[in-house]
């Protein structure tokens, strides 16, 4: 089964940043997440929208 994709406003995507760091993030297409490489966190997207809560991020692997 293929993975739905959801699709993030650009706009969204300039103004959101993490939580935790306050960095910017990247969107990762392929895994469909909001990536913050400065606290080395992954922040799911579902149904179209970021989940922005650090309890919900996957941490990153080095």
């Amino acid at each position: 089964m293929d993975q739905i994709v959801s699709k993030v406003d650009p706009k969204l995507l300039e103004l959101l940043v993490c939580p935790l760091s306050k960095a910017r993030l990247s969107f990762d297409r392929e895994a469909n997440e909001l990536v913050s490489e400065k606290a080395r966190l992954a922040y799911p997207i579902r149904d179209g929208v970021p989940i922005m809560l650090v309890s919900e991020a996957r941490r990153l692997e080095d």
